[in-house]
């Protein structure tokens, strides 16, 4: 008995990501469906908003290589991992942003040229970005971020460089891939200074751009945010330290809320600091303190439980009371600055699916 067509339709929607995959080689029109039809991955895309499989991503840079996890599973279940091989073009790049299932990779020492680049690990699906016209600075050092502005339906690249004899000493500017365009923002001086250890690429949330640096104008480190709606630079405080002794710290995203983690001189735990609501700076709550020997929070399961890295090639799992649950290493990853969290999609790019698709 055969199903009607909409139902079929109806069907494929609520199925994951990698079953699609799958199902491409059942029939002509299933490929074409699942392949190239926008509005079916948007639907799947949106139908499926709150239960998206999120994975994280591992990238070699001496093997060329790249493994995806589920990282709702036990890391020691070598089912909930595969391998991927990397695009040819991505020798020598880093991760620097995800969005829809979209991953960013660029190239922060700018002694190399080579183009940004946007992959979808869940099709193959990948595309390069052109270089700015507005000149690229040999001595600049460059951090990115990658977001989507639900406003005009269009995705971003952005770009972040300072140079200290440069003018502006920072210069922003993005690419529209709707337009396929870079353009500058201008505007008052930027008074920011990022440092060189910290990772390149910018944080997603809430419909921004979040980067730490040094405001030295205020003399303290701030969270720098940059709307993609608003296209527009502006800047947040950190929690305040209790002696001043921060060693360093990051973002991420503890539950729904927007979170940075500190180190300090003083003791050997991790204080991970929440913003109850957002862009005032008053909410910030300190939420637990974890061991740091060392350990750098990524992101957190369904079930609360923290997933970071030891700052060298493992991850490693906490529970909310600061118990370590799980610790896995993989050889020839360095994971402080070579992975990402992703979500599964067949979501495309404006003008086209990309540069290359794989069948």
């Amino acid at each position: 008995m055969l199903l009607p067509h909409k139902l079929i339709i109806q069907i494929l929607l609520r199925l994951p990501v990698k079953s699609l995959i799958r199902f491409k080689s059942v029939c002509k029109l299933w490929f074409s469906l699942i392949s190239h039809d926008p509005h079916f991955a948007n639907s799947h895309f949106q139908l499926n908003s709150a239960t998206h499989t999120r994975r994280i991503l591992l990238m070699s840079t001496s093997t060329h290589q790249s493994r995806s996890i589920d990282f709702e599973t036990s890391l020691d279940d070598d089912n909930a991992s595969f391998s991927l091989n990397l695009p040819e073009g991505f020798r020598g790049l880093e991760i620097t942003g995800s969005c829809r299932g979209f991953l960013l990779f660029c190239s922060s020492l700018s002694i190399y040229l080579w183009n940004p680049y946007l992959w979808n690990p869940s099709t193959g699906v990948h595309k390069h970005i052109p270089l700015s016209p507005f000149g690229f600075n040999l001595d600049a050092e460059y951090f990115y971020g990658f977001g989507y502005d639900d406003s005009t339906e269009d995705y971003l690249v952005v770009s972040m460089s300072r140079i200290d004899s440069g003018d502006p000493p920072l210069r922003l500017e993005y690419f529209s891939l709707k337009s396929n365009t870079w353009k500058e923002v201008e505007g008052p001086h930027f008074p920011y200074v990022f440092q060189e250890d910290e990772p390149k690429g910018g944080l997603l949330y809430k419909g921004a751009i979040h980067w730490v640096a040094y405001r030295y104008d205020l003399q303290t480190d701030v969270i720098v945010v940059f709307d993609l709606m608003e296209r527009k630079l502006s800047y947040m405080l950190l929690p305040t330290d209790s002696d001043g002794s921060r060693l360093e710290c990051g973002l991420w995203v503890y539950g729904e809320f927007l979170s940075v983690y500190t180190k300090y001189y003083t003791n050997d735990m991790v204080q991970i600091w929440v913003m109850k609501e957002y862009k005032v700076n008053s909410s910030w709550t300190m939420a637990l303190a974890l061991p740091s020997d060392p350990f750098f929070p990524l992101c957190c399961t369904k079930s609360d439980d923290i997933i970071g890295t030891d700052g060298e090639d493992g991850l490693v799992k906490y529970d909310k009371s600061g118990q370590c649950l799980e610790q896995h290493s993989y050889p020839n990853y360095y994971l402080r600055c070579n992975l990402t969290m992703y979500i599964d999609s067949l979501l495309s790019l404006p003008g086209g699916y990309g540069d290359n698709q794989q069948a």
